[in-house]
């Protein structure tokens, strides 16, 4: 039975608390003249008739009870603090839900809380510091493992330095962004050119030099590149303004027709 259909017989109600709310909350029964004591005495009387406590319910009558506690107390607040608290049915009504909802949610929150604890109960260890006898061990329970000299062998191969490595058959390769800009440059003085032909052939610190060059180019404004798609072949070709250039300037024509 939920504790609202708790059957009560006080001073000024008779019947179920569900009703005893209803009225209060629409002002046809006063909260002053309503013997909140007695009706916890008819909910225990009510406890000991059943033998037994559903906490739930249990848990949900007492949160009506605080719930009507605590609005009878401000009603008998003198002063402005009563004008300030001076709640309608629905406004009560509203603030009993939220209370109800809170409640709940504390209750799920302390369920799960206690299946974790239950879940985590074989992995608890104690954060107390050791004993004083357990803090040192005898010499008479020890028990010997391996033979003097071979610790003394594992302990000077620690001690010996390990031999210096050597890199002199790595191959360290130089290349510079000046001769990469060189080889771009002479490409580019021939037309638009593919990427890969620029870097055929060469090794991979060859090629990030390459295409660090090329960027230099293009902050510069002397090349551009277009890729149609991801992964596809990079063509390089001379920015706009350097064909301007090119064609106006007589020096860079004939540079250029001596290249070709």
């Amino acid at each position: 039975m939920r504790a609202a259909d708790l059957d009560l017989d006080i001073e000024v109600f008779t019947g179920p608390f569900d009703l005893l709310l209803t009225l209060v909350l629409r002002d046809e029964i006063d909260l002053l003249e309503v013997d909140l004591a007695g009706i916890v005495l008819s909910y225990i009387d009510h406890l000991e008739l059943r033998g037994e406590m559903d906490l739930e319910v249990a848990t949900e009558f007492l949160v009506l009870i605080a719930s009507l506690l605590e609005l009878k107390s401000r009603l008998l607040l003198p002063g402005e603090e009563t004008e300030e608290l001076e709640l309608d049915a629905g406004e009560a009504a509203e603030e009993l839900f939220e209370r109800l909802m809170a409640q709940h949610r504390n209750r799920g929150a302390s369920e799960w809380l206690r299946e974790l604890l239950n879940q985590q109960a074989g992995f608890r260890f104690r954060s107390a510091a050791l004993p004083a006898y357990l803090r040192r061990a005898s010499l008479d329970h020890a028990k010997k493992a391996y033979e003097p000299s071979r610790l003394g062998e594992a302990i000077g191969s620690l001690l010996t330095p390990p031999p210096k490595i050597q890199v002199g058959h790595l191959h360290r390769p130089q290349i510079t962004v000046a001769e990469r800009l060189t080889t771009l440059r002479t490409l580019l003085s021939r037309g638009a050119f593919d990427f890969e032909r620029a870097v055929s052939g060469a090794d991979r610190v060859t090629v990030a030099v390459t295409l660090w060059a090329l960027l230099e180019m293009y902050r510069q404004g002397e090349a551009t590149w277009t890729q149609t798609e991801p992964f596809g072949p990079i063509l390089v070709a001379a920015s706009s303004a350097d064909r301007w250039s090119a064609e106006h300037d007589p020096a860079l024509m004939s540079a250029s027709s001596q290249a070709a």
